[in-house]
């Protein structure tokens, strides 16, 4: 039987998995017939069974007793991936948490493929993390190691940019400079590639690839500013202690904005520090609100409002995250310019790594004939915005937001595995 390759977007908040086919790429259906699936675990307590994607998320909005984790990419390259989080009496490292995630997508590609898939394209940001290139390989080096440990024996990357690239290409009618946006749940990266239909049947593009870069600033990052700015003050953050010489400590609130730290939150030591911080308040009412999501391990619910929030101001020009949980009847109301006010900052870090692209590739932004979109985070307005203004003469072309780069890493993976 002739081996079959595919390819793996493991993305910071949805994945993607497809097979390479003679007759073209085709992503995988993960959960029932969706294409994609968040990239959410849960170790539900009840059954002590571990599920993904929706269904993870649905058993712990459900109340489940049990263990979420998400944005796990965001772990990789990081100190956070030598951590243990407790699952009921054990601890679990973090390394087998994401080796059980590829373990899932590797089982619907072995299903659908109707034998063992061994060949893997992974995908990867150009920057796993920002300006430290051992941590960036270590990154890419825990992800293979990962994907190894469940059965993948020949594994090769490609840039996610890159890989949204061919995804585009596919139907390119002619020669262009195409400046590609690749924005995430947990980075945003970009490349610049000569693209056309002749183009597109060579197996090596390195000459057509005039430049890469890329920032640690995706979704999850703008949920954790528009928290900050909106929702942790009224659990307490920026306020003062009662002697007022000075404002409560500002790392327990970050860890609770912040998807991949909210867990450091549910130990009996964090639990005694939030303690002693409501006992040194001037407001120990509000800290009080935010010990009570941390009792209830419902960081992830809350955070999960103001990502529905944010989302919802794509189309809206303002949303509620309500905070029943903690008290009845409790809300935040935020508007699009809320939303822009908090990620201002961020936003900035883009444009600029834009303008680095264009400097590195040696063109200015009117030799760019398409900009190609992809990625969740390219629908946020005050985004879109900001990086279409920067091509002006440019045409835009909007891809599959979640779909264009997996569907890249199957094509790639035909060519690399043939």
């Amino acid at each position: 039987m002739k081996p079959v390759s595919g390819g793996i977007d493991f993305g910071t908040s949805n994945s993607t998995a497809g097979l390479a086919a003679p007759d073209g790429p085709r992503l995988v259906a993960l959960e029932g017939d969706n294409l994609t699936i968040p990239s959410a675990v849960f170790f539900n307590f009840e059954d002590d069974r571990t599920y993904f994607g929706r269904r993870a998320i649905a058993d712990y909005t459900a109340g489940s007793e049990g263990r979420l984790l998400r944005a796990l990419k965001s772990v990789l390259g990081t100190s956070l991936i030598r951590e243990k989080t407790r699952i009921k009496a054990h601890q679990m490292a973090f390394t087998d948490i994401i080796g059980g995630f590829v373990s899932f997508l590797k089982q619907r590609l072995d299903e659908e493929a109707g034998q063992d898939v061994e060949n893997i394209v992974l995908g990867r940001p150009v920057h796993f993390v920002d300006d430290d290139a051992a941590a960036d390989a270590q990154a890419q080096s825990e992800l293979a190691a990962a994907a190894r440990s469940r059965g993948f024996r020949n594994i090769a990357f490609q840039f996610e940019p890159i890989a949204a690239a061919l995804d585009y290409e596919r139907n390119v009618q002619r020669e262009e400079l195409a400046f590609i946006v690749d924005m995430g749940g947990g980075t945003s990266d970009f490349s610049i590639v000569r693209v056309s239909p002749r183009r597109r049947a060579a197996a090596d593009r390195r000459d057509d690839i005039l430049a890469n870069a890329g920032v640690h600033v995706g979704g999850t990052d703008f949920d954790r500013l528009l928290s900050m700015r909106k929702v942790m003050p009224e659990l307490g953050y920026g306020t003062e202690t009662k002697d007022g010489k000075r404002n409560l400590p500002a790392a327990y609130f970050f860890d609770l904005a912040t998807w991949q730290r909210i867990n450091l939150l549910y130990t009996s030591r964090a639990m005694n520090e939030l303690r002693q911080v409501r006992y040194e308040a001037a407001r120990p009412d509000l800290v009080e609100r935010m010990i009570e999501i941390v009792r209830q391990r419902q960081g992830h619910a809350l955070a999960g409002k103001v990502e529905a929030a944010k989302i919802a101001l794509t189309d809206l020009p303002r949303a509620g995250i309500d905070l029943d949980m903690v008290e009845k009847g409790l809300s935040v109301d935020v508007t699009v310019a809320d939303l822009a006010g908090a990620i201002e900052t961020a936003v900035r870090r883009v444009t600029d790594t834009i303008a680095a692209t264009l400097t590195g590739a040696g063109v200015t932004a009117d030799r760019i004939d398409t900009v190609f979109l992809t990625g969740g985070s390219t629908a946020v307005p005050v985004v879109r915005q900001r990086v279409l203004s920067l091509f002006p003469s440019a045409r835009l072309v909007e891809g599959d937001l979640f779909g264009s780069v997996g569907t890249g890493l199957t094509i790639d993976a035909g060519r690399k595995f043939g």
